[in-house]
């Protein structure tokens, strides 16, 4: 097992973030969340709170907004992550600004991973990345949170393996979504 705690935190000051998104590097619109995506996040071990400072941004940072549930499409993907074959609690409440009850149309209500998605229209494309970087945590092909490995963050979906980056992950209806840095 080659699994570490990193040690340092990419943090971005609000001016790069602000000159990316001008730059058109916060996403294409397509639901793509950009690599550098650590507005000072997470990059911790298990187990990760959902935020409640500075929601508001980081649904922003997602390529998101908050406002009412979108009523045309809703369906619920599950989560679950492993971590040196530990169960990490999937909070409740990732996208949703604890000061106002607003969501996001990726979002959390409960501790058991569900995934609630509630488009404004029918087809709108979301990518798991955009949940973890509501949540601030780092998700990359070799990173969850501040645990890293040099083998790779395995992803399955419905009991498949799935290659590449889990940031880019599209969610769909009736996926089980599984990470596992073990």
């Amino acid at each position: 097992m080659n699994v570490r705690i990193r040690s340092t935190t990419v943090v971005m000051s609000l001016a790069t973030v602000a000159t990316l998104a001008l730059a058109g590097c916060a996403g294409d619109g397509d639901g793509s969340v950009p690599v550098a995506q650590e507005r000072g996040a997470a990059a911790t071990m298990p187990p990760w709170p959902a935020p409640v400072d500075d929601v508001p941004g980081l649904v922003e940072a997602a390529g998101l907004d908050l406002g009412p549930m979108g009523t045309a499409e809703h369906y619920h993907p599950t989560l679950s992550i492993v971590v040196d074959g530990e169960q990490v609690l999937i909070p409740p409440n990732i996208g949703v600004d604890p000061s106002t009850g607003a969501m996001s149309a990726v979002h959390t209500h409960e501790s058991d991973g569900t995934i609630h998605i509630e488009a404004d229209t029918v087809g709108e494309t979301f990518t798991l990345g955009q949940l973890f970087t509501q949540w601030n945590v780092p998700l990359s092909e070799d990173q969850i949170g501040g645990v890293t490995t040099d083998n790779g963050v395995s992803v399955t979906v419905n009991g498949r393996r799935v290659a590449g980056n889990p940031a880019e992950l599209q969610l769909r209806p009736e996926q089980r979504i599984v990470l596992d840095v073990s």
